[in-house]
């Protein structure tokens, strides 16, 4: 059963080549555990300084059975930020997966 995925566009032009970078990376991650239930990303420009210049921020909320993960990763490039909080996402849900194992 693939899990329901939810990607959300808030101040952004909607990008299907972006679409497809997260849904690979999703598909990734449901490698390393497959009781992920549902995954939400959401891709918007929290910040309007003109000193920092436009920052970009991608949040990723993945449901695991009973350990929900949440990460946030801001950055100048909306595709850094996506592959910075995938790779984030993924160590947490690795160590996930290992403390469940080590539970079993």
């Amino acid at each position: 059963m693939k899990p329901a995925v939810d990607v959300l566009y808030r101040d952004l032009d909607f990008s299907a080549s972006l679409n497809e970078v997260i849904t690979k990376k999703l598909e990734k991650l449901n490698r390393f555990s497959d009781q992920i239930m549902h995954s939400r990303v959401v891709l918007d420009t929290p910040h309007n300084h003109k000193h920092k210049g436009k920052q970009f921020r991608a949040s990723i909320e993945i449901d695991i059975k009973g350990h929900p993960i949440a990460v946030t990763q801001d950055n100048e490039s909306i595709h850094l930020a996506v592959r910075d909080a995938f790779n984030s996402a993924e160590r947490k849900v690795k160590q996930i997966t290992a403390r469940q194992r080590t539970l079993q």
